[in-house]
């Protein structure tokens, strides 16, 4: 194996795929990087075996080959060299050096066998989406999905593909936020996936906006592809719990207000609220929003904030922090909340959203105590 390759495009390749490589692993191949010189340049791929990534990187190839080198070892060492073009050539089984202009450096690595198969995903017949689309719904769901070990289904996010639109949901039992992008022929069949948030982050970490990304899915596993780049990951398993079923068709009482403000409320009334449940109370009537906060081993704290409210006066306690999340993610300035009664669900949606996607978040409630 011998090519020659600029500093830039190689530390950009391996930004790409050291992010899929674990930090620790019984398995010492999976910490390294599978370096591979082909006719068409570089290929860069690491896996965690649920997640793997690849990307080709233009080179000039001398010599064909391929190895796997520590993958944290070759990052710190490319970060570090100057700009300009590095040699790296395979000389004996699994030794490699690497030059740049007066730097010099020998690694050793692991045959190219040890490295995982990636999973056997078949691209034709597969769905096409647009990958601003696909981008804009992990960006405002994923958040939502739980990172608790107690409901496995949880730490997933469900996707529903569609021929005339796809959906993103995720939950954690108190939390939830969808959305609907229209799409038109993305190809394949209808399905229902539930991916894990991880690899949602590394597709919107390594895909372009303006790209097209090809989908695909074998038994239990789902491929994502672009020209330079193939992301995989394995799905989770399992019926994901009816969403539709919380999510109120009744809620009668309306307030709007600026995102802005309201957040900054909320941070202010946090600080005093209670580690453990982050119970803050609302109440909503004649065009104001009071905020209050006690706790017994620390303190108190009241703010009001100006609202539009439509409905009767309404008492209504939240997780400071689930709200302060969800508003972190809405596209608007203004946001419109929605509610029923104190025990049940309320909505957060965006005010004024031009775009065609739709979007909702939901929040449950917490029990005030008096």
């Amino acid at each position: 194996m011998k090519f020659t390759i600029t500093r830039e495009k190689l530390q950009e390749g391996l930004g790409a795929v050291a992010a899929s490589i674990p930090t620790k692993t019984t398995l010492p191949v999976l910490s390294n990087i599978l370096v591979e010189a082909l006719k068409d340049g570089l290929r860069l791929s690491g896996t965690d075996l649920d997640i793997a990534v690849s990307t080709t990187i233009p080179a000039s190839v001398d010599q064909e080959g391929a190895i796997t080198l520590p993958a944290r070892k070759l990052v710190d060492i490319v970060r570090e060299l100057p700009s300009a073009s590095i040699k790296i050539a395979s000389s004996g089984e699994q030794r490699v050096s690497i030059d740049c202009g007066k730097s010099r450096f020998k690694l050793l690595g692991l045959p190219r066998e040890e490295f995982p198969a990636f999973p056997s995903v078949k691209f034709d017949g597969g769905w096409k989406v647009g990958s601003k689309d696909l981008l804009k719904l992990i960006s405002h769901v994923a958040f939502a999905a739980s990172t608790e070990e107690s409901r496995p289904i949880l730490n997933g996010v469900l996707w529903e593909l569609k021929p005339d639109r796809m959906r993103m949901v995720a939950t954690n039992g108190h939390r939830l936020a969808r959305m609907d992008v229209p799409i038109t022929g993305a190809g394949g069949t209808q399905a229902d996936l539930i991916v894990p948030p991880k690899a949602l982050e590394q597709i919107r970490r390594l895909f372009a906006s303006d790209q097209e990304i090809e989908i695909a899915r074998s038994e239990n596993h789902l491929g994502f592809r672009s020209a330079s780049t193939q992301v995989f990951t394995r799905l989770i398993e399992g019926p994901y719990p009816n969403y539709e079923q919380v999510i109120p068709r009744e809620n009668d009482r309306l307030a709007t207000a600026d995102k802005a403000a309201l957040t900054s409320a909320l941070r202010r009334m946090s600080i005093v609220a209670s580690d453990q449940t982050h119970r803050i109370r609302m109440a909503f009537a004649n065009g104001v929003c009071k905020l209050s906060v006690q706790t017994p081993d620390l303190g108190e704290a009241q703010e009001e904030l100006a609202v539009g409210y439509d409905g009767d006066p309404l008492e209504i306690g939240f997780n400071a922090s689930y709200l302060l999340e969800i508003l972190k993610y809405m596209p608007t300035d203004e946001v419109r909340l929605t509610f029923k009664a104190p025990e049940r669900a309320a909505t957060c949606e965006p005010v004024g959203w031009d775009d065609p996607a739709s979007y909702l978040t939901l929040v449950m409630p917490l029990r005030l105590i008096d």
